[in-house]
């Protein structure tokens, strides 16, 4: 009976990891991003792409077309093939904050155009300032900002990012004023914070990480209650705002219509890839959090986060430029 058990689980595993006809001619599948290789989207596609690999019999290419926030990308997986041969590496903010912010150019609705095949890694998310900042709590900033509306100003990527619209939720949630900093990208708004130009900036850990463990930032706050193991005693923005939590993630996604058989076949080949330690090691290296969520629990916080997002975009009256 035991064997028979063991080779029914085999077989079925077997199946869920046959190849699609397409894949199984071409040996071949991509992996699009939308973001500059050397970014966290670039590396969780790599990694994505080594973890399917052994599961899938080849490594997909991870092939990388920038441009509107990664909408170029997502609009090129949304129209391709639905064989399960190319699949979009889709991040929060394409994909929860683009489709509620008014006034966004989108020449394809993500809510309708891609379907969820699998979450990779969680994104933590703190609040830091330039190593000779006066701040060195969240609630000297915020004491700050009640003292002088306007007077503080928080750095972002640009109009309509999370950064931006965790800037604006802590206004919202604090009570208090303050002065929105846009930049073209987090890089050169990290730099006005080590340089003192700007006051702070809740972003992404995997593109400061560096900056604060060369002593050139300061973390104040942790936003997320499940941080990374760098700075697991760190405080919590939380702490000081109750309710106000930042995390951001990292999927992949198909193109609606995407073959069930094909869904599946990624999600499990996720699923194993991920139990890779050197792979899993080097996510959190990076201030990523390896997690495994198969479509219906990826399509669950997806559609939670759209709902967080658009509140925040509503209640600060935040518009696309």
């Amino acid at each position: 009976m035991l064997l028979t058990r063991a080779l029914f689980g085999a077989a079925a595993l077997a199946a869920a990891l046959s190849l699609s006809p397409a894949m199984a001619q071409d040996r071949s599948a991509r992996i699009v991003s939308g973001f500059a290789p050397g970014g966290t989207a670039d590396l969780v596609a790599r990694v994505a792409a080594e973890a399917v690999a052994p599961h899938l019999g080849f490594r997909p290419v991870v092939e990388t077309r920038t441009g509107a926030s990664g909408m170029l990308a997502l609009e090129m997986v949304a129209r391709g093939p639905k064989d399960g041969s190319m699949v979009f590496q889709c991040p929060m903010g394409t994909l929860t904050i683009n489709p509620e912010l008014p006034g966004a150019v989108m020449s394809v609705d993500p809510r309708t155009a891609l379907i969820p095949v699998a979450n990779v890694a969680l994104s933590s998310y703190g609040m830091v300032t330039g190593a000779r900042s006066p701040y060195q709590t969240v609630a000297d900033v915020v004491n700050a900002a009640r003292a002088r509306p306007g007077a503080v100003t928080y750095a972002s990527a640009g109009v309509g990012t999370a950064q931006q619209l965790s800037g604006a939720r802590m206004e919202v949630m604090a009570n208090i004023s303050m002065t929105h900093v846009p930049y073209r990208g987090a890089a050169p708004g990290v730099l006005d914070l080590i340089a003192g130009r700007a006051d702070f900036m809740i972003t992404n850990l995997g593109d400061v990480m560096g900056q604060i463990q060369a002593g050139e930032l300061r973390l104040l706050a942790l936003a997320d209650p499940v941080g990374v193991p760098q700075f697991q005693n760190a405080p919590r923005i939380a702490d000081t705002i109750p309710g106000l939590e930042v995390a951001g993630w990292f999927g992949l996604c198909g193109p609606a219509g995407m073959a069930p058989a094909a869904i599946r076949q990624w999600a499990e080949a996720v699923r194993l890839g991920l139990q890779n330690p050197a792979l899993r090691q080097r996510l959190l290296d990076n201030g990523l959090t390896p997690i495994v969520e198969g479509p219906e629990e990826f399509a669950t916080r997806m559609q939670r986060d759209r709902e967080a997002w658009g509140d925040t975009i509503r209640r600060a009256n935040i518009r696309a430029e």
